[in-house]
């Protein structure tokens, strides 16, 4: 068959599509828990073989063939960051699940000082913090590539291409669909954010409906979900990025002295 082809990438801490023309992931798809995220209690220090950030490498992926595989050069001297979908930071099982999420399959080009280094950065522990509201949280995550409307009064689709000679598409955007179970009850939000610096912004700015998200990625999120179900995940918890965050580094910090 002539494809298009979109590979579904099924590792141990999460399932990935790729997209081979832009050579970005499709999507992400991760399932945490307070377990799988280390939100389960203190820190006892029994567990030796954690899994440790500075020990993996980003790699390009050679499940994907060469011909459409991003690669590691386009990033060289590109400007932006190797940005995870799935965090590094969600996994604990083992050295090579989280060696798995700095596969070139699992990383997108983000804008970095304001972006991928702060923001999304929030949001990921944001959606970790999930785990103590909520027994099972499950995460989509992707790039979007948006219309913008120029001074001719046209929308135009238009993004960088990084690599010499250009390979890897920069998205415009990236949506993260989070929803949150507890036993019976259901929450679910949506977020599109641009790939820019992003200030003090309230979270809540970035909510999307879910349609408009499914609209724009060709994606159908959840479909056995009933919509008259779930809550707005914003009513059922504060969405607050920044505040998350500190109160997370006070909470490691209390753990990391329990003993």
């Amino acid at each position: 068959m002539l494809g298009p082809v979109s590979d579904i990438l099924y590792r141990q801490a999460y399932v990935g599509s790729y997209n081979r023309s832009l050579r970005n992931p499709n999507w992400v798809a991760e399932h945490l828990t307070a377990e799988s995220v280390g939100n389960d209690g203190p820190d006892d220090g029994s567990d030796a073989n954690k899994p440790e950030r500075s020990h993996s490498t980003f790699k390009e992926d050679v499940a994907i063939p060469r011909l459409f595989r991003a690669k590691l050069k386009d990033y060289v001297r590109s400007g932006y960051d190797r940005g995870h979908l799935a965090p590094a930071a969600d996994v604990r099982e083992s050295q090579e699940a989280m060696d798995e999420t700095f596969l070139l399959t699992n990383i997108s080009p983000q804008v970095g000082k304001g972006f991928n280094r702060n923001y999304w950065f929030y949001l990921e522990n944001f959606t970790r913090s999930l785990t103590k509201h909520f027994d099972d949280v499950h995460v989509i995550t992707g790039p979007l590539y948006l219309p913008k409307q120029e001074a001719d009064g046209k929308f135009y689709v238009k993004y960088e291409v990084i690599g010499d000679p250009p390979n890897t598409a920069v998205p415009t955007h990236f949506y993260k669909v989070i929803l949150g179970v507890k036993g019976k009850e259901y929450a679910l939000q949506a977020f599109v954010l641009p790939n820019a610096a992003i200030n003090d912004e309230p979270l809540e700015k970035f909510t999307m409906p879910l349609d408009a998200v499914e609209h724009a990625s060709g994606l159908v999120f959840y479909p056995d979900l009933n919509r008259l179900a779930y809550k707005p995940l914003c009513n059922v918890v504060k969405c607050e990025v920044l505040q998350h965050f500190q109160e997370n580094v006070k909470e490691n910090a209390k753990k990391a002295n329990w003993w």
